[in-house]
């Protein structure tokens, strides 16, 4: 499968699990294109796309309820205005009603899956993932033979899942057909470097990893007093209230976060920003396909691109983040997912 890009900047390219697709090492995750971040108009979605592929991102990651299909929609209007095709990566699931494992029918697949070919305007989706299910449903067969059957009809032309544990990405590299495992991987959430990601590389899988900078709390740019806009889930879900807390600042206590991030940005040191310095840690992780950040602007864009270009960190800042780590959030979220 080819992707071709018309930027006139290349990023660095790693293949994407068996698929035969090669991502940038940054890409670009579309949830604040869709909503839960506060508003982001038309035009700035469609120049925070712009920049992104501009600059050489060739991996764009969305989902089906981000805005219940409006960061699909944004997409679709966003490349056929270019006339170039990147690789775009959805999710489908969290539609499901009741979200229960019951629900994942291959009717309702299947139905998800048209939904967003026509939400993104193509034949066949580069990659679907299940979008965080219930945990039964990375061991139904049923789930996984319906999957077989949508890429024998080109109806999508690979898929993934994504995931809340550690566990539940093991159980999924027990299904052959499964290409790629998206993650939450960030300086405050190690643990999927224990054993997740070393048994995704023996199987050749793809890692995309998703909330490097814990929701933002690794721009260094917020202090105890900082809020969020009522429609913002570092507002309303810091409890897990709406989904699973994991997801909002990477499940770790908002002060003990901004405290930590405080050592970070000590750490990366004056020459570069905090955000990339956090993202180039998740690049230089053995296995990780791409690091896929979200941006509300363009300015977030290209600070997020230029983590590819930055050098990999030092041994000594490695070992001052491993300590952080230790004495800071291990206790907050080690053991939880």
């Amino acid at each position: 499968m080819s992707h071709g890009v018309n930027s006139s900047t290349t990023l660095e390219t790693r293949p994407l699990g068996r698929t035969g697709a090669d991502v940038s090492v940054v890409g670009l995750g579309t949830w604040q294109l869709g909503g839960d971040w506060g508003e982001v108009s038309e035009d700035d979605a469609a120049a925070v796309l712009d920049a992104a592929l501009d600059a050489g991102v060739t991996l764009l990651d969305t989902a089906d309820v981000y805005g219940d299909g409006r960061s699909e929609e944004r997409i679709r209007r966003a490349l056929a205005a270019r006339g170039e095709r990147p690789f775009v990566a959805t999710k489908v699931g969290r539609r499901a009603d009741p979200f229960e494992a019951s629900s994942f029918t291959p009717e309702a697949l299947r139905n998800w899956i048209d939904r967003s070919r026509r939400n993104l305007g193509v034949p066949t989706l580069d990659l679907v993932q299940l979008h965080c299910p219930p945990p039964t449903v990375y061991s139904d067969e049923r789930v996984y033979d319906t999957l077989d059957a949508l890429v024998e009809e080109e109806a999508i032309a690979a898929y993934g899942v994504s995931v809340e544990t550690v566990a539940e990405g093991l159980t999924a590299l027990q299904h052959p057909g499964v290409q790629s495992i998206q993650v939450i991987l960030n300086i405050f959430r190690r643990k999927p470097l224990e054993t997740l990601l070393p048994a995704a590389r023996r199987a050749e899988v793809g890692i995309l990893a998703r909330v490097p900078l814990a929701s933002g709390l690794l721009t260094g740019k917020y202090d105890e007093s900082t809020t969020f806009a009522p429609d913002d889930h570092r507002n309303f879900n810091r409890n897990g209230e709406a989904f699973d807390v994991g997801e909002t600042f990477a499940g770790v206590p908002f002060e003990v976060g901004v405290a930590a991030a405080r050592e970070v940005a000590e750490i990366a040191g004056p020459d570069v920003t905090t955000a990339t310095f956090a993202l180039r840690w998740v690049i230089d992780q053995p296995g990780v396909t791409s690091v896929i950040p979200g941006a509300r602007n363009v300015a977030q864009a290209m600070d997020n691109v230029a983590a590819a270009a930055l050098p990999s960190l030092t041994a000594s800042q490695l070992a001052d983040l491993e300590r952080v780590y230790d004495e800071r959030i291990r206790a907050s979220v080690h053991d939880r997912w």
